[in-house]
């Protein structure tokens, strides 16, 4: 297990059963962004990986 794995299990245990939309986790991102941000870069990753995650046409 990644270290990082032990805040996605707690995000899972935490929140796993609550529905959110895409706006919402936008202005999540946005929101940690302003607080942290020396993580703009990979929280910016993370957001053009979800956009694109099922983009057939999109080059690894």
């Amino acid at each position: 297990m990644y270290f990082t794995d032990r805040g996605i299990e707690e995000l899972s245990a935490r929140r796993g059963e609550e529905e959110v939309s895409l706006d919402w986790l936008a202005d999540q991102l946005r929101t940690f962004v302003d607080e942290f941000p020396e993580f703009e870069v990979p929280v910016e990753r993370l957001a053009a990986w979800l956009a694109r995650a099922d983009d057939p046409f999109e080059d690894d």
